[in-house]
């Protein structure tokens, strides 16, 4: 049954790829302008060119490093700050207001005024810390929260102490949802990263050969380098899964 399962789910995803190709293909074919949409067939010859590319890989692991640190950073100070909102009222509606802002701007807003404050390395770190880590932030202290918790009760029943309700109550609960935000943290840290790598063109960096390669006018570059990030951030997200996985069943 789960051999079947897999079969059928490995067919349903091949079966996708196969028609946005077929999709892609065809309109490529009808407009018959590499500038607009090149061919399948025209990206893959840009990947056989990029990808034994040491230039490339030098920019691909400076932006893996900054997406890394980004959420590194994003994860440290959502736990520090959730876990702070859930024992402090106060704390909780302090931070209130400013985490609804920044969930309602722009990224590209933010990006633009952080490159008047920092410098072109900085700035996707920066951007991606402070649009990322709300989703951090929230999950920890919802998963905190005692009004969330239904085994509160039982608690007070058998007069646990505070250190026993967080070590078998609190922290399963907040598990959760916390490993959730791990995996929206992570995908959306690669997305706001290359995105300020594209306007602050830092030096190495695949942002920067992204804007390079637009203005050069070199569209399956650009498709290429994209397709590139997509199947690695992919790839790490699959093992952040597992990770997840195994973690939440201990």
């Amino acid at each position: 049954m789960i051999e079947s399962k897999r079969f059928v789910k490995l067919l349903a995803s091949f079966s996708s790829i196969i028609l946005i190709l077929l999709i892609w293909a065809a309109y490529s074919f009808f407009i018959k302008a590499e500038l607009i949409l090149p061919t399948p067939l025209q990206v893959f010859f840009e990947l056989k060119k990029i990808i034994p590319s040491a230039s490339f890989w030098l920019s691909f692991f400076h932006t893996l490093l900054r997406v890394f640190i980004a959420f590194s950073i994003s994860v440290i100070f959502g736990c520090i700050v959730g876990f702070l909102s859930s024992i402090s009222e106060f704390l909780k509606y302090f931070f209130d207001f400013p985490i609804s802002i920044l969930r309602t701007t722009p990224v590209i807003a933010v990006i633009l005024l952080a490159l008047f404050w920092f410098n072109s390395t900085s700035v996707p770190v920066f951007v991606s810390v402070l649009m990322t880590s709300p989703i951090v932030i929230t999950a920890v202290c919802s998963g905190f929260s005692e009004e969330n918790i239904n085994l509160m009760p039982m608690a007070q029943i058998y007069n646990f102490t505070k250190f026993q309700i967080y070590r078998y109550i609190k922290f399963p609960a907040c598990k959760t949802a916390f490993l959730s935000a791990l995996e929206s943290c992570f995908g959306l840290s690669w997305k706001v990263v290359v995105a300020g790598e594209v306007l602050s063109i830092p030096r190495y960096a695949c942002g920067s050969l992204l804007q390079r390669a637009q203005v050069h006018l070199e569209t399956s570059k650009v498709i290429a380098i994209t397709i590139i990030l997509i199947v690695v951030s992919y790839l790490f997200q699959i093992v952040l899964k597992k990770i997840c996985s195994a973690w939440s069943k201990n």
